[in-house]
């Protein structure tokens, strides 16, 4: 057997010499690791996976099927912004979406640290144990540079990602506001479409912002921690307006005497705010998620809202009020990207920005010559 023989690279220093250690070492005849018969010169003998392209009767049927692979392909394929995936993913959805709006939507928000992962980890498992069907929608906060997700909430949902009746979707927030994802709807009404009855929306949690999802569910949970003091009430008064229940996590241990006098003080506030839900009366509850108490009583409350409002009719009402308030936030969407996009627009921005850093310009002048050249060169 011949002994391969060692060459420079092309990127060795020239003036390096035998210095220099690294070498390329000869290729072995035959094959990439020895073996008789087999051969590196072309690619005829190189097993390759090979890839079918998905067509929108693909998708939709995977998704009815309840195929989870397809049903995740599905989902990036909506949250794809290259012009011929979002011709797909619309066709895709207007066929899915007669098997639409069967499910319970719930938002769930609350102060980073309040345990909304763990406490949706301890739901979801209650309610597959149960027979549900449960999909997490986590959006996450998105990184400034990579866009991606940072926190990875499906990673700190263990055992309910290995539930066969649960599917846990991270998705990056892109830094829209309120932390819910553009996508976020349609993701909601193809996880419906694959049989899902249950849809839990886990925002990022940051405050004010946060009412964006009281837009896209059913019921609106807040959770909130005990001791959290009055500097906080700024930040959760807003959210609370629109909250159909708040809960105080992690009543356990030494802090369960707190969060009972957590929930008594919330109730006194609660007490003097307007109701989110016409009819129906928001209260405090508490639960642990580590041990699983006061988890059922939480979802019992759930239903017993569904069972209200379908029956006065505020249910339907507040669904097809968001399906008209999505319908317009899209179209503020594609107008804000119609002007960022416009070539005139884009022209002399920069002349204009620097026109108002140097105070030439005044914002409102700003604002009237950037319309105005949209408008002149439509």
């Amino acid at each position: 057997m011949m002994t391969p023989k060692k060459q420079r690279p092309e990127w060795a220093p020239l003036e390096s010499g035998d210095a220099f250690t690294s070498f390329v070492m000869e290729g072995v005849e035959g094959g990439h690791d020895g073996m008789p018969g087999q051969s590196t010169r072309g690619s005829a003998n190189v097993i390759r996976p090979v890839y079918r392209r998905l067509s929108v009767e693909d998708y939709v049927k995977g998704v009815l099927a309840g195929n989870r692979t397809i049903l995740a392909q599905a989902i990036t394929l909506i949250e794809s912004n290259a012009p011929a995936h979002v011709e797909m993913a619309q066709e895709a959805l207007k066929q899915l979406l007669p098997h639409t709006g069967r499910a319970m939507r719930v938002g769930i928000t609350g102060v980073p640290g309040s345990g909304k992962s763990t406490f949706i980890e301890a739901l979801g498992c209650m309610l597959c144990a149960q027979g549900h069907k449960v999909a997490v929608l986590a959006v996450d906060p998105s990184s400034t540079i990579t866009r991606g997700s940072i926190l990875g909430d499906k990673t700190r949902m263990d055992a309910l990602s290995r539930k066969k009746h649960a599917f846990i979707r991270p998705s990056p927030s892109g830094g829209t506001l309120g932390g819910v994802a553009r996508k976020s709807q349609e993701t909601m009404l193809v996880c419906e479409a694959a049989g899902f009855d249950v849809v839990l929306i886990e925002t990022v949690g940051v405050g004010q912002s946060e009412v964006t999802v009281r837009s896209m569910v059913d019921f609106f949970l807040l959770l909130v921690l005990t001791g959290a003091g009055d500097e906080l009430q700024g930040i959760k008064r807003g959210v609370m307006e629109l909250a159909d229940a708040l809960v105080i996590n992690k009543a356990d241990g030494d802090n369960r005497l707190r969060a009972q006098s957590t929930k008594a003080e919330y109730d006194r506030i609660l007490h003097y705010l307007q109701p989110a839900t016409e009819g129906w009366i928001t209260r405090a509850f508490t639960c642990s998620s580590l041990t699983g108490e006061g988890v059922e009583e939480i979802w019992a409350v759930i239903e017993d809202f569904r069972e209200k409002t379908v029956k006065s009719g505020v249910f339907y009402d507040r669904r097809r009020a968001q399906i008209l308030d999505w319908v317009y936030t899209m179209v503020w969407e594609h107008l804000r990207i119609r002007f960022l996009n416009h070539p005139g627009v884009a022209a002399i921005t920069p002349k204009v920005e620097q026109d108002v850093l140097n105070g030439k310009l005044s914002a409102t002048m700003a604002v009237r010559e950037l319309i105005d050249t949209f408008e002149r060169q439509k």
